[in-house]
């Protein structure tokens, strides 16, 4: 049934169009056809495939041709990230983080994914802990991180290709971690089975992380939080999953609130 709670005739329909099909992509759960943007919006599907190109030449959109399906591309997320950076994911986050940090006794941090990378925006270190590099405004590779890998396992499985289409794709810090789009398809499906994603020293040497996401109102993984522990602690990731775990519900249950 066609969409129709515009309240009024806009005065620029090709941008009223495009926010509108954003918006539509934004709340589905995986790539949609275009005939059905164009029927459930009630635009020609002339105008919708004309707007799609537009959306992909500049990244806001995919195409996934095998499957005649469109979703999200990575220009979206960014404008996801630009709006976390200003500040409603981070004050919402700050106390959450710094309780999870009492809790476990270890550093816990909030981040979000722009692009390939993860942005740290809310960083909380323990007492007698070494210093991380994920301080808040650093950038890492998602796929190393247990933050990213938490995102990535919660995306749709065509996202993640766009994003590491090839070898290319992957950045190395420590000489571990996937470097193929196979390698990074074995660890996302086990982050999805565990239900929490894990690194082991391939962000920092002789550190591990274990990571989970914190999902929006349409279940896409709007950031993440992570413990970092030394490897020489022998701490339970289970264990620590379970506060992340915790953690994540109620930052969800803030963000769905505000």
């Amino acid at each position: 049934m066609p969409d129709t709670s515009a309240p009024h005739r806009p005065q620029v329909p090709a941008a009223d169009q495009t926010l509108r099909i954003l918006s539509f992509l934004a709340r589905q759960r995986g790539p949609v056809a275009a005939r059905t943007i164009a029927d459930t919006l009630g635009i020609p599907r002339s105008s919708v495939y004309h707007l799609l190109d537009a959306l992909a030449a500049h990244g806001f959109v995919l195409h996934f041709p095998a499957d005649r399906r469109w979703g999200l591309g990575t220009a979206a997320f960014e404008l996801a990230g630009g709006y976390a950076r200003q500040q409603p994911l981070a004050r919402l986050g700050r106390p959450l983080v710094a309780a999870l940090a009492d809790r476990a006794g270890e550093s816990a941090h909030l981040a979000v994914m722009t692009g390939r990378n993860v942005l740290y925006i809310v960083e909380e270190r323990a007492p007698r802990r070494p210093a991380l590099i994920t301080d808040v405004g650093v950038r890492l590779p998602a796929h190393l991180t247990a933050t990213g890998r938490a995102m990535l396992a919660a995306l749709p499985r065509e996202q993640v290709r766009a994003l590491y289409p090839d070898a290319s794709a992957f950045a190395d810090r420590t000489g571990r971690g996937p470097s193929r789009p196979g390698e990074l398809r074995d660890v996302l499906r086990e982050a999805r089975v565990r239900g929490y994603a894990v690194e082991d020293g391939e962000v920092t040497l002789g550190l591990r992380s274990a990571g989970v996401a914190v999902r929006d109102h349409a279940g896409w993984p709007a950031a993440a939080l992570a413990i970092t522990w030394p490897a020489e602690a022998d701490r339970d990731p289970e264990s620590l999953a379970a506060l992340l775990t915790d953690t994540a519900r109620t930052l969800e249950h803030r963000i769905g609130r505000h």
